[in-house]
């Protein structure tokens, strides 16, 4: 007689008393199941209970001093998540205060975690970064004083080795409000000027020279206090003390050139913002696109009205990436008829522009199918058979209405694969091999390229010892 289904009509039927059995057999001797069945079971008792289990299980991961291998660390992290959901859920509705109290301490526990363990893949950060998410999502509800809050931030910011509470101003920002803001300005102000203290020190205690030592650690303080005040003038506005932060060197980068560009515009700046980008520009490194920094350049030139100077720097974005976002923004710009000449302009650029594989990748982004079946038939010989992961997805859109261009790419992924003897890839070749027959009948014109009965006679003739592609193709006829 056949059994039922495992499925959650016919464990029901089974009926409570069945299940909890059951279930206590499922958790005996494991701990981990056990403490996520009793959280379950306090979570029907009110918030006072959830958290004073949540309590103690920050208390057991507090005191733990064995080192954490990787398996136990990805179940330590969906434990921490599970625990954020949790208080989330069960205790934030009715008590938010208490919740925001347990997720500061689970983000206290950072230190002693990383401590113990290899977190490279970033299991426990990205656990902690949920639950300061958590935090700002219970900022608004918050009755907490702002004056303590701003206390309790800068001592968790000012001892945080380990990143936990770097967006812990932001997350908190409405909790504050001004005077918390005001508050915590005063801290970080007050830290800058004031002497070394012992708690400073001891963190480079390994350093032998005195000298050496104190300017660390005054480094180290000094980069703390200027995030918490960058914080600070980002959420009040105050653009010049965002920009104080960084070297003129720095706001050359691109990365901090860009952010400063989107707060100076978002002040009513532009000049200032122009100015700024366009001494980090140009971004015309080969291999290194600055997309940011070439959109906050357009937006400098949006606000200022500059519509040719947009216009230039549009057509240069797309002449040198090839990008089709820059190409529509530029066209769109142009008064009528001019469009359509600058279009076909565009895709003269494109069918001559080297490697080949950049053109392709842009007819597909664009798309352009018949731009990309023009490049390929022109210039069939430049294709890099080794590019698969460009080259099998535009086989496959240009098959239907473009299949001699479909068939010279998956040969070219053929003759890669035989000529250079990969045979990991045999199984795809031959695949692609299958994909050219398929495709013959739809060919009416092969444009002095081989049939596929020629095809398939020359790669006998020049790999047929290659019996480990030769044997997949036999099974695919077959």
């Amino acid at each position: 007689m056949a059994g039922k289904a495992l499925n959650k009509t016919n464990l029901v039927a089974l009926g409570a008393e069945t299940l909890a059995d059951l279930l206590l057999e499922a958790v005996k001797g494991d701990a981990a199941r056990q403490r996520k069945l009793r959280m379950a079971l306090a979570a029907g008792q009110g918030p006072e209970a959830v958290a004073a289990d949540v309590r103690k299980r920050f208390a057991s991961i507090r005191r733990g001093r064995s080192y954490i291998s990787r398996q136990s660390q990805k179940k330590l992290g969906q434990e921490l998540s599970g625990l954020v959901r949790l208080i989330e859920d069960r205790v934030a509705p009715d008590a938010p205060d208490m919740a925001f109290d347990l997720l500061w301490a689970q983000l206290h526990l950072a230190a002693g975690i990383h401590d113990r363990t290899d977190d490279s893949w970033g299991t426990i950060g990205d656990a902690m970064g949920e639950a300061m998410e958590a935090v700002a999502r219970l900022s608004p509800s918050l009755s907490k004083d702002p004056a303590t809050l701003a206390e309790d931030i800068f001592d968790a910011v000012s001892g945080d080795g380990y990143g936990a509470f770097d967006h812990a101003v932001h997350a908190l920002a409405e909790a504050l409000g001004d005077a918390g803001l005001a508050r915590l300005k005063t801290l970080a102000e007050t830290a800058r000027e004031a002497p070394l203290s012992d708690g400073d020190l001891i963190l480079y205690a390994f350093i032998a020279d005195r000298s050496q030592r104190e300017a660390r650690a005054r480094a180290a303080r000094d980069r703390t206090v200027e995030m918490i005040l960058q914080d600070i003038a980002d959420l009040q506005g105050d653009v010049d003390a965002w920009l104080a932060r960084y070297s003129p060197e720095q706001l050359t980068f691109h990365t901090i050139a860009t952010q400063a560009a989107a707060r100076l515009l978002e002040a009513g700046r532009a000049e200032e913002a122009l100015a700024l980008v366009e001494g980090a520009l140009p971004n015309d490194d080969p291999w290194f696109d600055k997309a940011e920094l070439d959109d906050a350049h357009f937006a400098c030139l949006e606000a200022l009205g500059r519509t040719d100077d947009l216009r230039a720097a549009l057509w240069r974005r797309f002449e040198a990436r090839l990008c089709p976002a820059a190409l529509r923004r530029h066209l769109k710009l142009l008064p009528d008829f001019d469009d359509v000449e600058a279009e076909d302009a565009a895709r003269r650029h494109v069918a001559a522009f080297r490697p080949i594989e950049a053109a392709l990748i842009y007819c597909q982004t664009a798309p352009d199918m018949a731009l990309a079946a023009e490049i390929v038939l022109a210039r069939h010989a430049e294709i890099d058979g080794d590019a698969y992961e460009v080259l099998t997805p535009l086989a496959e859109a240009l098959s239907g209405a473009h299949p001699l261009a479909a068939v010279l790419i998956w040969r070219s992924m053929i003759d890669f694969a035989l000529t250079r003897a990969r045979s990991g890839r045999y199984g795809h070749a031959a695949r692609h091999l299958d994909a050219c027959a398929a495709a013959e009948a739809a060919i009416t014109d092969h444009a002095g390229h081989p049939a596929h009965d020629d095809y398939l006679r020359s790669l006998r003739s020049a790999h047929g010892r290659k019996s480990g592609f030769w044997a997949r193709v036999g099974g695919l006829s077959g």
